[in-house]
């Protein structure tokens, strides 16, 4: 409830543990609006990957929809948890909706503002209408927004490994904040603030492009021991 002076640190980094951009942002800025920049950065630099695992601070339809034009799958945990529930599936391709019960909304679709609405066919819902939330009266529906599309899409085999690894960069915030000093700005101003960022972060990589390489002689240079 108190007014301070402060900053965020917008960080990327890749499965290997090196940060590839920073962003400094004013403590009352948004991290989720400030994505595209720090893509771009990374773009800008040569970074490439199949995919990107963020938290739910950024589960919005325009980054997921600049996510995707950059050739990346969305691997974003869901703000909003209320369809996550029902585990339907949904395919791009045919454009099709699958319940959670396995069944495929065959009876027609009807486009809508900002989104879809998919009609199953009562006859084939009659064993889950119990238990199924969608059911009403006499028809069995679900409206699907876009956003909620592309989360969908993006709901693969890989999504739930890539949303472990995503505990890396925690993990990354919490080593600088210990042992380098960035639980605290050292100086005001959002440049002086950046040049703080860039030299610790470059300490930290240096760090992790030593043990990757200490790692990696060890390993090509195993012996082994065993006597009779």
């Amino acid at each position: 409830m108190k007014k301070f002076v402060g900053y965020k640190a917008h960080v990327s980094m890749d499965e290997s543990s090196i940060v590839t951009s920073v962003n400094v942002l004013h403590g009352n800025e948004s991290e989720s609006t400030d994505l595209p920049k720090l893509l771009r950065k990374d773009k800008s630099i040569g970074v490439e990957g199949s995919a990107l695992t963020a938290d739910s601070l950024y589960d919005s339809a325009k980054n997921r929809e600049f996510i995707h034009k950059l050739g990346l799958k969305a691997y974003i945990s869901p703000r909003r948890e209320e369809r996550d529930k029902e585990s339907f599936v949904y395919d791009p391709k045919e454009d099709l909706i699958v319940c959670s019960y396995g069944n495929i909304a065959v009876s027609g679709r009807c486009r809508q503002e900002n989104g879809t609405l998919y009609n199953f066919n009562p006859k084939i819902c009659r064993d889950c209408i119990n238990k199924c939330k969608w059911y009403k009266i006499d028809r069995c529906r679900l409206f699907v927004s876009d956003d909620l599309k592309l989360r969908a899409s993006d709901r693969d085999k890989f999504y739930n490994e890539a949303l472990k690894k995503r505990k890396g960069i925690e993990r990354k915030f919490g080593k600088v904040k210990k042992w380098h000093g960035l639980r605290r700005a050292r100086y005001r101003g959002k440049w002086r603030v950046t040049i703080q960022l860039l030299m610790t972060f470059i300490v930290v990589n240096i760090k992790r492009m030593v043990n990757i390489l200490i790692r990696k002689v060890l390993k090509e240079s195993l012996i082994v021991v065993d006597s009779l």
